[in-house]
């Protein structure tokens, strides 16, 4: 699991890159100019001239580009055009929610991900083990926004359980905060949750079928002994 993880993760630093080049590129291809937009209803050449320089805007697209990279690897976002506000304040304000949701979120995926996955390998072939298969088809298949429309609807508009919408701080209100956070974080968990049930029944079932396994089998090992010590862990 460590390595599916560590893998995903460098998978990610090349797809991000590539992916913030096409947004800068896309950026550019908009009709107007940047720099009158930043200067607003105040038209002076002067300040035009000054934003074009300021912000590289007369330097070519791969210029730019480098000194948009360089300056956010360092921690430099920039500022934001609506609210004229540093972006690195705005983030760093929006971070503590952001990390707790993100941390509920891969919380539901491994509790729920991690079980299913290796007792559907166990069950293979089973009414479980296909319900495993199904649920992960359809965890992947589901839009996120659907799937939070649809808990809205169920459990906020209808049960009147949950909220539907807000924040509250944990030490402020735990209980508040829970109810706050539980329909987000089973949204955002919902598809790595599946991702990780069927990488877990995968990698389990390749392990049970390993020389180890039986040997540790033919011992006299009872089956949970044998899952619990030899098959999780790898």
């Amino acid at each position: 699991m460590i390595r599916f993880l560590v893998a995903r993760l460098l998978v990610a630093v090349p797809t991000l890159l590539l992916v913030s080049m096409l947004v800068f590129g896309l950026q550019k291809l908009l009709p107007g100019d940047p720099a009158v937009a930043l200067a607003g209803e105040e038209r002076n050449p002067e300040v035009i001239a000054y934003l074009r320089q300021k912000y590289q805007f007369d330097r070519p697209l791969p210029v730019q580009y480098a000194s948009w990279l360089s300056a956010f690897v360092k921690g430099d976002f920039g500022t934001s055009v609506r609210t004229r506000l540093p972006i690195r304040a705005m983030v760093a304000e929006k971070l503590p929610v952001t990390l707790e949701l993100a941390s509920l979120s891969m919380l539901v995926a491994l509790t729920i991900g991690i079980p299913a996955g290796a007792f559907a390998a166990l069950r293979r072939g089973s009414a479980f083990d296909h319900a495993v298969s199904v649920l992960g088809l359809a965890g992947l298949s589901i839009p996120s926004f659907w799937l939070g429309i649809m808990l809205i609807l169920l459990f906020s508009v209808r049960l009147g359980w949950l909220p539907s919408g807000g924040y509250v701080g944990f030490l402020a209100d735990p209980i508040g905060n829970i109810r706050a956070m539980l329909m987000p974080s089973v949204v955002l968990g919902t598809a790595a949750a599946a991702v990780i049930m069927r990488h877990t029944r995968s990698s389990m079932l390749t392990v049970l079928g390993q020389d180890f396994i039986r040997t540790a089998r033919a011992k006299g090992l009872r089956e949970r002994i044998v899952v619990r010590r030899h098959a999780l862990r790898n």
